[in-house]
């Protein structure tokens, strides 16, 4: 068995287990377990009443966090050259075609969101071994295959998340940093969840939203009872 630091010691200490803490006392609660020497993401688990494997069931979409994501994100515009000032305007790190194609082609993948036109992507196709397993390929669903280029970095910058539902009926997500103030990460913990809740499938029966979990970056989850999310 992997020996405990003296800081997980004390993290696993302060977690009561089995207990639901409220929004409020766990978003709390997890800033005073952390001690990363880094700022530490601040992630959420929520286990939904869904089969993943029934494509009715499939839990897939984007939220805007109210108060951003808290890390800077690359964002990759593969655009014609008409959209390309736009792009640059909004905050794009990178604007071009077939030079950036070409580089990925050759295994550069350093951005974290790969913004195109849905004219463009049959030169994206071909893409997919390289970007598919690292989750950068654009999606008409994640509003990363868009006419309007421009209006997606701005809306990515803000802090525009995607996500869905993985094997195990699990939505995982960082929705901020440790060192955002308490009120700025537990309203985006809220618009996370009820953003999930308005996807619910019609085909989902029974309890939805099974339960939910905060942590950070190398910390213990803490759980939090669902029905403080709207308190």
């Amino acid at each position: 068995m992997t020996k405990l630091t003296k800081n997980q010691k004390i993290a696993q200490e302060k977690v009561e287990a089995g207990k639901a803490y409220s929004l409020a006392e766990a978003v709390a609660l997890v800033k005073d377990i952390t001690f990363t020497k880094f700022d530490a993401s601040l992630d959420v688990d929520v286990r939904l009443g869904v089969d993943p494997r029934k494509a009715n069931q499939m839990v897939r979409g984007v939220v805007t966090l109210p108060n951003g994501t808290g890390k800077q994100v690359r964002v990759l515009v593969l655009c014609t050259p008409d959209a390309e000032a736009a792009a640059k305007a909004a905050g794009a790190d990178y604007v071009g075609l077939d030079e950036y194609i070409e580089k990925i082609k050759g295994g550069w993948t350093d951005v974290d969101v790969i913004i195109t036109q849905p004219a463009i992507m049959g030169k994206i196709g071909a893409l997919g071994r390289v970007l598919g397993p690292r989750g950068l390929m654009p999606n008409p669903k994640s509003g990363t295959v868009t006419v309007d280029v421009a209006k997606a970095v701005e809306e990515v910058k803000k802090g525009k998340i995607d996500f869905k539902v993985d094997k195990n009926g699990i939505v995982h997500s960082s929705v901020g940093k440790v060192s955002f103030d308490a009120k700025a990460a537990a309203e985006n913990v809220k618009e996370f969840i009820n953003t999930l809740i308005k996807l619910k499938p019609a085909t989902a029966k029974g309890t939805y939203i099974k339960s939910i979990y905060l942590s950070s970056t190398m910390s213990p989850g803490v759980k939090v009872d669902p029905k403080s999310i709207d308190e």
